[in-house]
């Protein structure tokens, strides 16, 4: 049609009322923003992230601004009682409590921080690999998981921490052998389910290469099920942290971590029980606040929760 021959008279605008023109119902917002709008409607799991964070803080900030050590020993007040100097009280050699505690958090936090980092890098790449390419890729991939999973992890930790000296990398090394292997098999189960959506497809089409789709479109919808993953994960670190240093086999004196507190405050329960209550405190509020958040952002982020 010759647009020369249109008659722009033969049209007007037309006038729509202010109350007829389309409107958006709810404000714009983001996956994140929408989550976090419905944790806060979680008032255990809001109590559990404020106590995790003075968790936290006390574990970064106490030994620091405290005039004790967690290695300076005071023999004459060996199993002292809490009081105003020595808040939760000194152990068998007089060393400050308030101060082995914290640093004992610290470093039980630090090392499942990092075993968790090191599941999540290893276990999100592996899963996403085996299930995009899938085919004897995939096959080959899960044989290599079932073997690991075959083999119980407590005896492949403790076979490795015999092995090699004990230390905080040793730790984080045993607990990084298999931890990663539930994190892969959870992240594959999603991206087969992800792998033939449009969007994907559309990527393959257009030329995107596997790495960019696995990065950009496959590993950004799984991010709930690797967020409530990882919030799992470090409670269990800590744990098994814990129970390998109670028994002897990790860390060990004049090292603190709350398993090796624990370990002394068992030996003298009866006497002073101080010296074991309150490393056992702490590491049950790490649990059980990691446990309760952890179930708050499942339920924050499931889009099917989303009104």
């Amino acid at each position: 049609m010759d647009k020369s021959k249109i008659d722009r008279s033969m049209y007007q605008k037309a006038k729509v009322e202010a109350s007829e023109k389309e409107h958006i119902a709810a404000p714009a917002s983001t996956m994140l923003a929408d989550a976090w709008i419905r944790l806060k409607k979680n008032k255990a799991a809001v109590v559990a992230l404020f106590i995790l964070v003075a968790i936290i803080l006390l574990a970064i900030f106490a030994p620091i601004f405290s005039k004790y050590s967690f290695r300076d020993t005071d023999y004459n007040n060996v199993y002292g009682l809490p009081s105003a100097a020595h808040i939760f009280g000194a152990d068998q050699f007089g060393r400050d409590l308030w101060v082995r505690t914290w640093m004992g958090t610290r470093i039980s936090l630090m090392i499942a921080l990092v075993a968790a980092i090191l599941d999540l890098v290893v276990g999100v790449l592996y899963g996403a690999v085996s299930a995009l390419f899938g085919g004897k890729v995939d096959a080959v991939m899960q044989r290599i998981i079932e073997v690991l999973v075959g083999i119980p992890s407590l005896i492949i930790v403790i076979l490795f921490l015999m092995a090699f000296p004990a230390g905080v990398g040793t730790i984080i090394a045993a607990l990084s052998i298999t931890g990663w292997v539930n994190m892969a098999r959870l992240v594959r189960a999603e991206i087969l389910k992800l792998k033939n959506q449009e969007f994907v497809l559309a990527s393959q089409v257009l030329g995107t290469s596997k790495f960019n789709i696995i990065m950009k479109d496959l590993i950004p919808n799984t991010v709930s099920v690797i967020v409530i993953n990882v919030m799992f994960t470090i409670p269990s670190a800590i744990f098994t942290e814990a129970f390998l240093s109670f028994i002897g086999i990790g860390l060990a004196e004049p090292q603190a971590s709350l398993g090796v507190l624990i370990n002394g405050g068992y030996q003298v329960l009866r006497m002073y029980p101080h010296v074991l209550v309150f490393p056992a405190i702490v590491i049950v509020l790490i649990m059980v606040c990691f446990s309760i958040l952890g179930d708050g952002l499942r339920d924050a982020l499931d889009p099917q929760m989303r009104k």
